[in-house]
């Protein structure tokens, strides 16, 4: 029974999936900020879209702060410095009028914050579980992750039909409420129950554990169609199928619910699988969702295809950071878990400008056929991957379980 499982968690963790939905949830502001910069500032669209893409490499440079970070100062310090710096930068967003540059430097510094959480909380679940507890808990990470996202651009519509300044008031009283929680119940620092056995293990630095950067660099084959398909749908169902802008809501409607739904039920049945068959299957989940699309174009396939691809989406967002933290270096895990959110980050800088220029020059066909050969690349160059099995996919001993650490004292 997973609540059972989720019991048997630490308390820090479970108040960290906590905090970190409430945070997701509170996220008022981004799926809005285009709106608010047009609507609210008197910018122009192209001035927005703009400033939303110069903005936006804050999330780069807060995935890659967030491992030297985590590595200096304890992954608490980490959580807790994204979760200020994205309410400072919303709140001068709020109340400061300035120059267009100044809204750019202020959206810079709240998607700091914002890039930096999630690698620093996916370093922080590495440190407090077994790996027999890692796949079960990162996928709880995931589904309440994808709850909170499905809540929060609600919650955030009907503030911002009120007033802007609701809007950002709930973002940042959410964030603060979440580093409230962190502060209290989130140790310092943590061992976990393993670190010992993992300690030098292998040399120091990214090359020290090749197979893992491999791993994660591969993935962007994978996080390619997930942010293409974020620019291409909306564009592909107002404009190539003419249908309903309120339609592509129920792309993302289905993508949470079958995140939500079925998340936990898959954790329970990939378990003991090996990391590249599990790879190999969400490529090929991929691969159908876009194939679907690509063969038979129209809103039902665009509705079935995204039933196939989120099921490709859970598995790689349970298993690349299960592995990076079966196989890293205690002292090395926030630095991998900074790239695996790095990749993340720069795929939504480059993607969509890709895409972009391809679908100017020869329309949404060429689009979605690019993104049908992403999985296929990536599916290729995992075939060719030396990869080891994770802890997860080892039997587990029937001896006693080893007693877990003491949490530092705060």
């Amino acid at each position: 029974m997973w609540l059972t499982r989720f019991k048997e968690l630490p308390l820090a963790l479970r108040v960290l999936f906590l905090a970190s939905f409430v945070n997701r949830a509170g996220m008022f502001v981004f799926p809005l900020l285009a709106v608010y910069l047009v609507r609210g500032k008197d910018l122009g669209p192209g001035e927005a879209g703009l400033l939303l893409s110069i903005g936006s490499t804050g999330l780069l440079v807060g995935s890659l702060l967030s491992g030297p970070l985590c590595d200096l100062r304890g992954r608490r310090a980490a959580l807790l410095t994204a979760l200020v710096l994205n309410a400072a930068g919303y709140l001068g967003l709020a109340v400061l009028d300035g120059a267009p540059w100044t809204y750019a430097v202020l959206l810079f510094v709240a998607l700091v914050g914002m890039g930096m959480f999630s690698p620093a909380s996916n370093t922080l679940v590495a440190d407090l579980t077994t790996p027999e507890q890692r796949p079960f808990a990162y996928t709880i990470s995931y589904v309440g992750n994808n709850l909170g996202m499905g809540v929060g651009p609600l919650l955030g519509g009907v503030a911002a039909a009120y007033s802007y300044h609701v809007m950002f008031a709930g973002n940042i009283l959410a964030g603060l409420l979440c580093a409230a929680m962190i502060t209290l119940w989130v140790p310092r620092d943590r061992r976990s129950p393993n670190a010992e056995s993992r300690k030098g293990k292998g040399r120091s630095g990214p090359l020290g554990h090749r197979h893992v950067l491999l791993v994660v660099l591969v993935s962007f084959f994978y996080v390619v169609p997930l942010i293409g398909l974020e620019y291409a749908l909306p564009l592909a169902v107002t404009t190539v199928l003419h249908d309903s802008a309120g339609l592509v809501g129920a792309v993302y409607t289905i993508n949470s619910v079958v995140v939500v739904s079925l998340g936990l039920l898959m954790e329970k049945h990939i378990r003991g699988y090996g990391t590249k068959a599990l790879l190999l299957v969400a490529g090929l989940l991929w691969t159908l969702g876009l194939a679907v699309i690509v063969f038979g174009f129209s809103l039902p396939a665009i509705l079935l295809s995204t039933v196939v691809w989120t099921l490709g989406e859970i598995i790689v967002s349970v298993v690349v950071p299960t592995y990076i933290a079966d196989h890293v270096d205690e002292r090395r895990v926030g630095g991998f878990m900074a790239l695996n959110g790095f990749v993340l980050g720069l795929a939504r800088l480059v993607v969509p400008f890709g895409l972009g220029v391809l679908w100017s020059a020869h329309g949404h066909r060429p689009v979605f056929v690019t993104l049908l050969l992403a999985p296929l690349a990536g599916m290729a160059a995992f075939v060719l991957l030396r990869i080891r099995p994770s802890a997860s996919a080892v039997p587990p001993s029937t001896s006693a379980p080893e007693p877990r650490a003491a949490p530092a004292s705060n």
